[in-house]
């Protein structure tokens, strides 16, 4: 077994964690202001958390591939994120957010169904 799929509680919560604070910087607020969610502040410590838990996702979800309990999940997750960035990067401000949260709600669902296989594996 993978070890590394008992760090998917780690990343769901970091997944809901990052929705969050998605809606505060992209939110129905700061649209209503026209606010460019870059110009906002962000405290560095935030910052930093956020982008070293990106790069920490990415790679975990690359660790996903290497054993076979994981491995659907962990392509589902990788072709939802790059096919999310993809939307976003082409997406006004206004769509922004509703990418976020449909991807996001996918990958909180392979994140469960993950940790389901995972218990079940465990359980056996």
């Amino acid at each position: 077994m993978n070890p590394f799929v008992l760090l998917a509680p780690l990343f769901l919560i970091f997944e809901l964690w990052q929705l969050v604070i998605s809606e505060r910087y992209l939110g129905i607020k700061q649209i209503r202001l026209n606010a460019d969610p870059r110009e906002l502040p962000m405290k560095s410590g935030i910052a930093a958390v956020w982008a070293v838990g990106i790069v920490a996702y990415g790679v975990w979800m690359l660790t996903l591939l290497v054993h076979p309990l994981g491995r659907a999940q962990g392509i589902v997750l990788l072709v939802v994120t790059a096919i999310g960035y993809g939307f976003r990067s082409a997406a006004s401000l206004k769509w922004t957010l509703v990418i976020l949260t449909f991807e996001g709600s996918i990958r909180v669902g392979m994140l469960l169904s993950l940790m389901g296989s995972v218990w079940r594996k465990l359980a056996a």
